[in-house]
């Protein structure tokens, strides 16, 4: 098996000539995804996809060179004043962007956000900045709303419906649980 980065010619790259050559396909496929309304993509099918429309591959792990990819295309996205493309691709197993979301914000000028679901809110206002922006298919008349990926709002739904409802509170004499009144039947 081959090592490294190279053409499907042949020819050998280094690792910054690929990611030179991938990112401006990353920004292509980003833009497809963003003509769609709620629609996110994973790491892998970005990954997958500059490969096959460049020529150019590697051996290398995805998690090594992607964010390297990406980074150039939340650059060209500020320099260009688009909204920020990268806030499409999402990790496959969680629906969650990764941590080189933070070069988003950096790049708004923006503090990091450490707090996992409130980066995803971000990102999921972020994304629809992105759906408006470019005028996706499917898009609301009303402009839309942000939206997790459905994998993570999936979790977060199957976490909502297995958190224990709270409790009402019990007769300080009997101890049975009040009703909604809050008066004890049978002590009252």
């Amino acid at each position: 098996m081959r090592r490294g980065y190279w053409r499907e010619s042949g020819d050998a790259v280094s690792a910054e000539e690929a990611w030179d050559i991938w990112a401006p396909h990353a920004y292509d496929v980003l833009l497809e995804v963003a003509r769609r309304y709620h629609a996110v993509t994973t790491y892998g099918e970005v990954g997958k996809e500059v490969q096959d429309r460049s020529g150019v591959r590697t051996s290398a792990l995805l998690q090594n060179w992607i964010g390297s990819v990406l980074g150039r295309v939340v650059r060209r996205a500020h320099n260009q004043g688009h909204p920020p493309l990268t806030a499409l691709v999402v990790h496959k197993d969680d629906g969650k962007v990764g941590v080189g979301y933070a070069e988003v914000l950096q790049m708004a000028g923006q503090p990091p956000v450490e707090d996992d679901m409130q980066r995803e809110r971000h990102a999921a206002s972020a994304r629809l900045d992105c759906y408006r922006y470019f005028e996706a298919s499917g898009l609301p008349a009303d402009g839309g709303q942000p939206a997790l990926a459905p994998r993570l709002e999936e979790a977060v739904r199957r976490q909502r419906r297995s958190a224990p409802q709270p409790r009402r509170p019990s007769c300080p004499r009997c101890g049975i649980q009040l009703p909604v009144s809050g008066a004890c039947g049978y002590c009252d």
